[in-house]
């Protein structure tokens, strides 16, 4: 009798851990192309593509706020779905990961702060170390295969989303800049439609998407950064139906598994080569000892890891949170170290704080560069070693 094995459907986190990180690995190597052009004999031709004008502004200008429009409203979905009905929806699982993703804000923040305390000009880059890049930091696992327990992708997943909660309150309140009074009428009108569409329960995507594009365009004209709609647009997107549809099937589950491929692959990496080119040679490499870029490498590469690890560790010998399943305290520290890669959220908010210093968004890119190098290296390291310690058989005594 021939016998049918049944196939088991992927959960949805761990479809969403697989396409995050071949998409940290598709961005990785599209900064770095990006990088390399930009000191190779091509560069001109690298930074005139960049500068070219299309419709009225630069092709940088709608990488940064036009596609980057779609990772924050993929990062919307991720942050609702998992707050509402994924791992973060209760609050025990909440905790680890919250406790990381505050300590691995605040130190860095104050590292940067100490440097820079007497440029206000400077000063304002404040929040750039602080953010982690879950997409960068997901390749980075991925590279190393099942040496890590998916327990500890879960936690580094839980913790990045959180992490990016927090840039996201951080870019609302502190760079949000001077609103406009119509145009944020308008987006208050745009969202109460879309409020409409969520409590009338409207299941196709096109309405939503509609308002959407004019929540976008009001908001980048109010003056608050554009990018922003797209977490807006999110919170209305419907996560749930009463009626008999499979959850599968609600508008935010179908919106998110079409916008990540997108995301992953278009979006991010487009974002990766815009914005990792910066010229290392001449006077950029003067600028070692400036306080942006002083402050941006070691608040990732040092602020980041000392940060989520004290947090994590007080919380845990507290016991106000356990450990995650089957992971040690190095394998811990290596995360808290991958924590400092910062790329894709660091880079935004540094475009945002210094949009008309241009040295200081240099300084910031070679910093960001440096000290999310710096981490992947050494975190990848502990991990390996982590992974090896944990596969060694155990010596026990002889004679039993």
């Amino acid at each position: 009798m021939k016998q049918h094995t049944h196939q088991v459907e992927p959960s949805t986190l761990r479809r969403f851990l697989a396409s995050e990180a071949v998409g940290g690995v598709v961005l990785m190597a599209s900064a770095a192309l990006g990088l390399a052009l930009a000191n190779s004999p091509w560069a001109e031709v690298y930074f005139g593509l960049l500068a070219a004008p299309i419709a009225g502004h630069s092709t940088l200008h709608w990488i940064n706020d036009g596609l980057m429009a779609a990772f924050f409203l993929l990062v919307g979905l991720e942050i609702k779905r998992e707050l509402l009905d994924g791992h973060l929806r209760h609050w025990s699982a909440r905790v680890l990961p919250g406790v990381g993703a505050l300590g691995g804000m605040l130190v860095p923040a104050l590292i940067y702060a100490y440097f820079n305390a007497h440029s206000p000009q400077t000063a304002r880059g404040w929040a750039i170390p602080s953010a982690t890049d879950i997409a960068f930091a997901l390749g980075v696992l991925a590279l190393l295969g099942g040496r890590a327990p998916a327990s500890l992708k879960v936690f580094l997943t839980a913790l990045a989303i959180l992490d990016d909660l927090g840039a996201i309150v951080i870019i609302a309140v502190f760079y949000a800049g001077e609103p406009a009074a119509p145009p944020i009428l308008g987006a208050c009108v745009t969202l109460f439609l879309l409020l409409g569409l969520n409590l009338f329960e409207v299941k196709f995507l096109f309405p939503y998407l509609a308002l959407g594009v004019a929540l976008w365009r009001f908001v980048q004209l109010s003056g608050v950064h554009a990018t922003l709609a797209g977490v807006l647009l999110a919170a209305m997107i419907p996560l749930r139906l009463s009626g008999p549809d499979p959850e599968e099937h609600t508008p935010l589950h179908r919106l998110e598994n079409a916008l990540g491929p997108f995301v992953a692959f278009v979006a991010l990496p487009l974002f990766g080569f815009a914005n990792a080119g910066v010229a290392l040679g001449g006077g950029d490499l003067d600028m070692a000892g400036a306080p942006v870029l002083l402050g941006v490498a070691l608040g990732l590469f040092l602020g980041k890891q000392a940060g989520v690890f004290a947090a994590i560790a007080l919380a845990i010998g507290t016991r106000i949170a356990s450990r995650p399943a089957k992971t040690g305290w190095l394998q811990l520290y290596g995360v808290a170290v991958l924590c400092g890669v910062g790329f894709t959220m660091s880079l935004f908010i540094g475009q945002i704080a210094f949009e008309a210093d241009e040295a200081a968004m240099r300084a910031t890119k070679i910093g960001v560069l440096a000290g999310s190098a710096a981490s992947i290296a050494l975190g990848s390291l502990l991990l390996w070693l982590a992974s090896r310690r944990a596969a060694a058989p155990a010596h026990s005594p002889t004679g039993s």
